[in-house]
């Protein structure tokens, strides 16, 4: 038996809508599949389906409900709802798995399957590849396929927003609420346009909102995800105190200050972590974070006595790390922020209220978020390539990341990666002289096109 995933990358299986792999067949094989390796924690499975915004979510979703039914499993369908939903829905149901039908930051044209297990985290590595051998084993599958009175049924559970809402806001003390607040909420169009600026309200916030009328074809797009300018403006127009906003799957957080500046993943971090820290939840006195963030969140920390440990890139990597050491906070600066004593998954939703729960809590303005410690320099270009081809294939590129290594060992990094969703490569430089990583950032960047083409 093989553990080599050909599907399945670092968040699930994703790619453009209506094309290998992201068709309505793959979709029919995954909820086969699935069902038939939860048979053996019920004879009839029980699976959660949520989804995003995508025109595309309806042809999955209903080849997904299909592929569970068919080998006699249950589909609870939770219609559009953020990807954490689908993770609490899974362990408050005593369900037996989940998928979420979301390619999270993007654009409508792609797509992609996250699946869940039992305990509401994503599935690992080996349980994945044992998935996928299912999905490509048309034999195995039809020789347990049910009689036609053990097919499955499917079930839209209509309630699930205001299950998934309950359940956040009781999280957090009574005390607290936004009464007096002005916040801007945008949806990016996508799967919290609608539980997102609810949650908010329902805790007393006046909210503007943006971005929270979805058509099908505009997750995404528009907002603060695509460019935050629009949520900085909106927050100085407004003149409210902050300004929120989650992706098209919300479970990353983008917050703008009441000045109109965005507060950086990496000061989120150290700030919840000092917060987390001082009312006695830092477990292991640990954060968790990935190769992208900016050195000097580590080096802040240190300064204080807390210790950073680094993962690859996917939230997925920072909750294995977190959950191997018993660790509690974790995330990456792109906006996923992990608390694992209350969600077993990033949630862009129930970070932000975490963030004003910190506010609250300290009387503190947002801007006071990025007052702790200043950022290094740093440069992060994304090339589209025609393939993903090994680096140490190209000697002239794989020598030029290793000599630019040597020259920023000690004072700065180099990340040079594959997008683990789409055909990019990110190409990222950080140090103490931004004119010096412009320059080692063009000059890189040119040589990666030389040597891989680009699209």
């Amino acid at each position: 038996m093989t553990n080599k995933r050909q599907l399945f990358g670092t968040d699930g299986i994703r790619g453009m809508a209506n094309v290998y792999p992201m068709t309505s067949e793959i979709a029919l094989k995954l909820g086969r599949g699935l069902a038939t390796l939860l048979r053996s924690k019920g004879d009839q499975p029980r699976i959660i389906i949520g989804k995003d915004t995508r025109l595309s979510g309806y042809m999955l979703e209903t080849a997904l409900t299909s592929g569970i039914t068919s080998m006699g499993g249950y589909a609870l369908l939770l219609g559009p709802l953020p990807t954490p939903s689908v993770a609490y829905l899974i362990r408050s149901m005593r369900a037996q798995g989940g998928v979420m039908i979301s390619a999270s930051h993007n654009p409508y044209q792609d797509n992609g399957l996250k699946v869940f297990g039992a305990d509401g985290f994503k599935l690992d590595d080996k349980i994945e590849a044992d998935l996928e051998r299912l999905m490509q084993s048309e034999h195995e599958v039809t020789a347990i396929r049910p009689t036609p009175e053990r097919l499955g049924r499917a079930k839209r559970i209509d309630d699930a927003p205001g299950r998934y809402l309950t359940h956040l806001k009781t999280i957090f003390r009574h005390d607290f609420d936004l009464q007096g607040k002005k916040i801007v909420f945008d949806g990016a169009n996508g799967a919290a346009y609608d539980c997102g600026r609810k949650l908010l309200q329902e805790m007393g916030a006046e909210v503007t909102s943006l971005a929270c009328d979805p058509n099908g074809m505009n997750i995404n797009a528009d907002c603060a995800q695509a460019n935050p300018k629009v949520l900085a403006e909106t927050v100085l127009k407004t003149k409210s105190d902050i300004g929120i906003a989650v992706d098209g799957d919300a479970d990353r957080l983008l917050v703008v200050d009441e000045t109109g500046k965005i507060i950086s993943g990496e000061h989120i971090l150290y700030s919840m972590a000092c917060f987390l820290r001082d009312s006695g939840r830092l477990s292991g006195n640990s954060i968790v974070t990935t190769t992208m963030s900016n050195q000097a969140l580590e080096n802040a920390l240190t300064k204080i006595g807390i210790t950073t440990h680094r993962t690859q890139v996917g939230d997925r990597y920072v909750t294995e790390l977190m959950r191997e050491k018993n660790f509690i906070l974790g995330g990456e600066n792109s906006g996923h922020y992990v608390f694992l004593d209350q969600n077993t998954t990033a949630d862009g939703l129930f970070s932000a209220l975490e963030v004003l729960a910190l506010l609250h809590k300290k009387k503190w303005k947002a801007s006071e978020l990025r007052k702790s410690f200043s950022l290094f320099p740093q440069k992060l270009v994304s090339i589209r390539v025609k393939a993903r081809v090994p680096l140490d294939t190209h000697p002239k590129l794989a020598g030029a990341i290793k000599i630019l290594e040597e020259k920023y060992h000690g004072e700065g990094r180099v990340n040079v990666r594959y997008s683990g969703t789409e055909s990019l490569l990110r190409v990222m430089v950080e140090g103490p002289d931004i004119l010096k990583v412009e320059q080692d950032i063009s000059d890189l960047a040119a040589l990666v096109e030389k040597e891989l083409g680009v699209l």
